[in-house]
């Protein structure tokens, strides 16, 4: 059994002018890249935690074929909320776990499993100069009382070695801590994994490598080439 992670799939079967494919030769391909690189790595014993933008569709009817084509890849599916993530409203994942229980597992306000480690997440929030300062400080905070709900229920549950999940980077671009990496350190965490970075502008955007004690890893699908890769 292995633990694996990959994000930013941006499926788009039911929306096709809004392929990934219109951006960048990088994404060529990149379905076909994604199904075929996680079949040859990941089998039916093994977890894997999608970060987030999972679909281009506005709402679940839209992203009907694109969480199929996820829930029919092999082994255990842990879905992260990415902010392109329309279909999904805080306040529906219970919902969503019962809709597709046996299929897929949806990370919000809760915590997975994984052996003696628990998943913890949520989507996070950096700032990238596309909102006001108090834009940002008020949804950021948000997103850290959502990451605490997570820590404190897995911490409830007994358990004490975390994994942390996001969408967006840990940090805003330039900084070396924030708010989550200092609640990560708090709860000990060993891992602090995200993606939203596209293109090599942006892939230094945030921490990459071990720092204060925790690995940190980027994991959007264009980055990995399209491959997941083993957390543990």
């Amino acid at each position: 059994m292995s633990l694996y992670a990959i994000g930013d799939f941006h499926l788009a079967f039911s929306r096709p002018e809004m392929t990934m494919e219109r951006l960048s030769k990088r994404w060529e391909n990149y379905v076909q890249r994604i199904d075929e690189n996680y079949r040859k790595l990941i089998g039916p014993e093994d977890t894997c935690v999608i970060t987030g933008d999972h679909s281009w569709g506005r709402n679940l009817n839209e992203c009907g074929p694109d969480l199929d084509f996820i829930a029919s890849l092999p082994g255990r599916k842990i879905l992260l909320r990415g902010n392109h993530d329309a279909f999904w409203p805080v306040k529906k994942t219970q919902a969503l776990n019962r809709m597709f229980e046996g299929r897929l597992e949806f990370l919000q306000n809760n915590f997975c499993n994984y052996e003696d480690y628990a998943l913890v997440g949520t989507k996070g929030y950096c700032y990238e100069g596309k909102d006001s300062i108090e834009h940002y400080i008020k949804i950021m905070q948000r997103e850290l009382e959502r990451l605490l709900i997570s820590f404190n229920a897995a911490k409830d549950a007994g358990y004490r070695k975390f994994i942390v999940f996001l969408h967006y980077p840990p940090t805003s671009m330039d900084e070396t801590e924030s708010p989550f990496t200092k609640m990560a350190e708090v709860f000990g965490a060993e891992q602090v994994i995200y993606s939203h970075s596209h293109g090599h502008l942006r892939y230094d955007d945030s921490i990459k490598g071990k720092f204060h004690g925790i690995t940190y890893r980027l994991v959007s699908s264009d980055y990995l080439q399209f491959q997941p890769v083993r957390i543990l």
